[in-house]
């Protein structure tokens, strides 16, 4: 517990340029209160105190703005900057090293039963207000756009943009961690795939007819 703590503080104070030092993280950001208070609500919501659980989570979202449900799963070094306003579902898994800023959604769609939220792999960024709905994985070192609404699977080391969100490869070209901004058009992307498609085609339908002559 002591190592995950040091984690989640460190993870503050690597990731915001504002942290100026542990006792400020510990005291006084609402992001690390609340993951620290979700850590006693998990433990006792895995040890069948389903009542305290609820109870610690609920005050936690009454001090902080930020609603996680007892039941989900949180890897070490989660970083949620400003915060107000998230919302992550009792099945939601979250790997490690991950930032997630204020307004976002880890929910689920209300059609599946079980397994109804996401499964975050380790690094992954999900930008401000966006909304990850169903029980799919993000996975590691992906990055979720500010605002996209996110379906459907988003593979490793990709970039998920819009509503509804598509996936964008980054191609190896290393990005800012916290840059939800600059990611490439997906439209523009698709675009100059299908102009390179009609290329290709109008040069094999021009070799065909200089056959035929």
């Amino acid at each position: 517990m002591f190592k995950t703590l040091k984690a989640d503080i460190n993870a503050v104070l690597e990731r915001d340029p504002a942290a100026r030092s542990k006792i400020e993280v510990y005291f006084l950001y609402s992001g690390f209160k609340a993951v620290r208070s979700h850590r006693r609500a998990n433990w006792c919501f895995r040890h069948n105190l389903k009542f305290l659980a609820r109870f610690i989570s609920q005050r936690s979202r009454h001090k902080t703005g930020i609603e996680i449900h007892p039941g989900a799963t949180i890897g070490k070094g989660l970083f949620i900057d400003h915060g107000m306003g998230v919302v992550i579902g009792e099945t939601t898994v979250i790997g490690d090293n991950c930032t997630i800023y204020q307004n976002v959604t880890l929910g689920g769609t209300g059609k599946e039963t079980g397994k109804r939220h996401p499964t975050l792999g380790n690094n992954v960024l999900v930008g401000s207000g966006a909304k990850v709905l169903g029980p799919f994985t993000v996975g590691d070192n992906a990055r979720i756009a500010a605002g996209a609404v996110v379906l459907n699977e988003v593979p490793a080391n990709s970039t998920a943009v819009g509503v509804p969100a598509r996936i964008v490869k980054i191609n190896g070209v290393k990005r800012d961690p916290l840059d939800q901004i600059h990611y490439s058009d997906p439209v523009s992307l698709a675009i100059c795939s299908l102009e390179t498609k009609i290329a290709s085609l109008e040069r094999k339908i021009q070799n065909m007819e200089e056959g035929k002559k």
